[in-house]
Order: C-alpha cells, then structure tokens, then sequence
C-alpha cells in the first residue's frame, strides 16, 4: 500500500485551482480590453460619419461600463497575482521531488516541504485580503 503524502495532495489541488483561476480571469480581461478597444476605436469612427448621436453615445458608455467591470473584478490583478502562485508552488513541487535547494540538507523534508508550500498559499490569501478591502476603501471614497 503506497503511503499518501498530505502535502503533495494539497500542493497539487493547490496548483490546479490557481492555474484553473489564473486562466479564467486571464480570459475575461483580454475578452473585456478586446471588446472595449473596438467600441473606443468605434467612436470617432461614428462621429466622423455622422452615425446617429446614440451609437456614438452607446459605445461611449459600453467603454465606460467595461472599464468598470475590470475595475471592480481586477482581472487582470488576479490572473497575475494567481499565475504567480501557480508557478511558485511548481517550483517548490520540482524542488522537493529532486531533493534540491532547501531540501537538500533538511533533517525533516517532509515539514519543510509543508511549511513552504502553506506559507505561499498564505501570502496569497493575505494579498487577496488586502486586495479587497483595499478596492472596498476606494469606492467608498
């Protein structure tokens, strides 16, 4: 019977959730910043044409509204911030299995290898954290 490592589990339910999220807010900002360069790149374009005075004005306020969807969600802060920590934990993962950098010498891998894989999880939750009550303070203001 193979003997289950608890952190490894972790770390790789860990990673997959980070990679998975870093993906999907990547995907919403481009799909966002596309939509709202076209409107923007629209706008003169319809003026220029003398479009009807509510296109021109409608593609003003979707401009407007996409820009304040990636403000309140921060899409592009979170793919960053998640992608990082997905490689982060990779790298702490490649590091354990191949028994190098701190791991190297360590009289109790196995701990190490769990503190240093919670502490990157913590830092993450933590900056999330101070993310959001942070956005949370600025519409306040």
């Amino acid at each position: 019977m193979e003997l289950k490592n608890p952190t490894l589990e972790r770390l790789d339910d860990q990673l997959g959730w980070y990679d998975k999220k870093s993906a999907w807010n990547q995907k919403r900002f481009k799909w966002l910043k596309v939509v709202e360069i076209i409107c923007a790149a629209m706008i003169p374009f319809t003026a220029g044409f003398s479009v009807s005075a509510y296109i021109t004005g409608g593609l003003g306020v979707v401009v407007v509204v996409l820009e304040g969807i990636q403000s309140l969600y921060q899409f592009q802060n979170l793919w960053i911030s998640y992608r990082s920590t997905a490689e982060g934990l990779k790298h702490e993962k490649y590091l354990w299995l191949a028994m190098a950098g701190p791991y190297l010498n360590s009289e109790n891998r196995e701990a190490l290898f769990a503190d240093r894989v919670e502490a990157l999880i913590s830092t993450e939750h933590a900056k999330w954290v101070t993310d959001v009550v942070q956005a949370g303070k600025e519409k306040k203001e």
